[in-house]
């Protein structure tokens, strides 16, 4: 028998730990197949909210508001292209030279959510992003990832091009803050349950299998 796990996956599509954890947490799923099943439901949650359209120097930023030296910025992104690599996603850090505003995209995820899409456009986002090094506020490339993962695009724009979803993703993003989400990814198993970081599969594995067990 099957026990289907309802996940909310609390992230942002500008941190290269949500998409190493999500990565990580499907290999999981698929050595459980048979016993375990993922509901997927992607929640927002912005490192940059203040960012401007323009974004800013990736250097730049990391040395503002953690403090890092170029040479600790370098030694993580080279941690986290081996991890990537380890999970089947390509981080291509020479593409990404800036930090951009994320919000539309979270607007453009809540919007996709029922078609049964998000997955698809929470991905092709990252590697919009790390693998192609193109900016996830623009509009045109939120537009193409939704059109390459089948939703349509004339209905993407539209969404875009108005203020549709603004005030529920902002609502959700202040529900997880409150809450107590205040690093990414958090991983919310049955609305009780947190796993939080970019995991191991192990761990991710354990953990699944154990909340399961208890449903």
């Amino acid at each position: 028998m099957t026990t289907t796990l309802k996940i909310d996956f609390v992230s942002d599509v500008s941190c290269p730990w949500c998409i190493i954890g999500l990565q990580a947490l499907e290999q999981a799923a698929t050595r459980l197949q048979g016993s375990v099943a993922l509901d997927m439901h992607f929640q927002p949650f912005e490192l940059n909210p203040q960012m401007g359209p323009e974004g800013q120097d990736i250097g730049e930023h990391l040395q503002q508001k953690y403090g890092a030296t170029p040479e600790q910025s370098q030694k993580n992104r080279e941690a986290i292209a081996a991890r990537g690599a380890e999970l089947g996603f390509t981080f291509n850090m020479g593409q990404r030279s800036r930090i951009y505003n994320t919000f539309d995209a979270h607007r453009l995820l809540h919007w996709a959510e029922p078609s049964g899409k998000q997955l698809a456009l929470k991905k092709a986002l990252f590697a919009a992003y790390f693998t192609h090094g193109q900016n996830p506020g623009d509009h045109e490339v939120l537009v193409h990832a939704a059109q390459e993962v089948g939703l349509d695009g004339a209905q993407a724009r539209t969404v875009l091009a108005s203020d549709q979803y603004a005030d529920e993703v902002r609502e959700k993003e202040q529900f997880y803050l409150q809450n107590g989400i205040h690093s990414v990814p958090a991983i919310i198993v049955n609305e009780r349950h947190l796993i939080q970081g970019g995991q191991p599969v192990e761990v991710f594995e354990q953990a699944l299998r154990q909340i399961a067990a208890q449903v």
